[in-house]
């Protein structure tokens, strides 16, 4: 049995909480004081909510391809979240619209299908939410509430071929072993178009980084949609059900929905009137260095660093300025492991005189879709403004 143990008393039972300015790798604008915290399985986080547990990565530990799983971010939904699985009774479900129902292993998921493994960014649909002006409600995610990760697995698709789909079906829906704390309260349920769910690139995955998947983020295994983000990502998956009409769920209906604009844009004054399901991530790019508010030398060469993301397409470029946006240059794109795969940059830049500068970052893909000006939603989800940093030369 593997335990993550009283998972939910966060203050006293993981350690100590510490208050940590802003401009410590955490946010690239001010933000009020932040609170780290060590859970188990994961190095010191920030804090954000501790039930259910959401637990924000610092920006230090974006400077690698693949982000470190004890450095992973954290995001639940249910106040009860697993706090262990027996490995040896624990059954993936598969039901519904199939020809034979399955209750497979963790064993059966290794040995009975071929494993497949792929790079792919995780990222929750409102990371960078502190960001949008005005404020919405919702967790005040800075940027840190993303990863990247090598995730192996076994292929949906394969499984589901296992059980044999009957003809109808439309969708597949999904279930974790978290449980609402009141019975008012929805169970966590997404759902998948059953082409979609078919395409053989979403797995059900059993590794992260080459380890078994941490607790908190969804051991023994969670589904990976490459390009999607997270709210699909089901985690401590333990129910698949084909459906032959779509899913009722108020995590599809009513949360985790978008106006309906490529953007995911409207005016806060006038909020869309038809929205729909948030779905593929759009371009987006961050500073991870310098760190905000941070005194550079003039006339000496700092380093500009960060990440570029997307939904699939492929980071083609990356460009910096350091003029508010009135010149921009190329910065060098770090190793592509893949079109679902985060991209490094990284950029040098000699501040010419001592002053204030504000830095940009804008990223463009394979496909030509590059960032906004402005954007703004009820949610703060799918944020894809181009980012600034104001620096100091001294």
């Amino acid at each position: 049995m593997m335990t993550a143990g009283g998972m939910l008393a966060a203050r006293r039972a993981f350690g100590s909480t510490v208050e940590v300015n802003p401009g410590w790798g955490f946010d690239n604008v001010a933000a009020p004081t932040r609170t780290l915290a060590r859970y188990p399985q994961k190095t010191d986080l920030i804090l954000l909510t501790d039930r259910p547990p959401q637990l924000e990565t610092p920006l230090r530990y974006f400077q690698t391809d693949l982000t470190p799983n004890d450095a992973f971010f954290v995001r639940w939904h249910l106040a009860g979240i697993p706090t262990s699985v027996d490995v040896q009774s624990f059954r993936l479900e598969v039901s519904g619209h199939v020809d034979k129902p399955l209750s497979l292993s963790l064993t059966d998921l290794r040995n009975k299908f071929e494993p497949a493994s792929l790079v792919a960014l995780c990222q929750c649909s409102g990371n960078s939410r502190s960001l949008f002006e005005p404020r919405v409600p919702g967790g005040q995610w800075g940027n840190g509430a993303m990863g990247n990760a090598r995730w192996t697995g076994a292929r949906l698709k394969d499984v589901l071929g296992s059980a044999g789909i009957k003809p109808g079906a439309v969708q597949v829906g999904l279930r974790g072993l978290d449980e609402p704390p009141q019975p008012q309260t929805p169970p966590f349920q997404k759902s998948l178009q059953i082409d979609h769910a078919r395409d053989g690139e979403v797995m059900i995955a059993y590794e992260m980084n080459g380890q078994p998947l941490p607790m908190l983020n969804g051991f023994p295994i969670r589904l990976v949609v490459p390009g999607w983000f997270a709210t699909y990502w089901v985690k401590a998956l333990t129910k698949l059900t084909v459906l032959d009409q779509p899913l009722r769920s108020f995590w599809m209906d009513k949360a985790y929905r978008i106006p309906d604009n490529p953007q995911a844009n409207e005016d806060p004054q006038h909020l869309a009137e038809k929205t729909v399901p948030i779905s593929i991530m759009p371009v987006h790019s961050i500073f991870v260095k310098p760190e905000a508010g941070a005194q550079l030398r003039a006339g000496h060469a700092s380093e500009l660093a960060g990440v570029a993301t997307d939904g699939g397409s492929g980071i083609r470029r990356v460009e910096v300025s350091m003029d508010s946006g009135k010149t921009w240059q190329d910065s060098d794109l770090g190793q592509d492991l893949g079109k679902y795969s985060w991209r490094l940059w990284r950029a040098s830049w000699t501040p010419p005189t001592k002053g204030n500068y504000r830095l940009m970052v804008r990223a463009t893909t394979n496909s030509g879709e590059t960032q906004v000006t402005e954007q703004w939603n009820r949610s703060g989800y799918q944020r894809d403004v181009i980012e600034h940093l104001d620096v100091t030369a001294v």
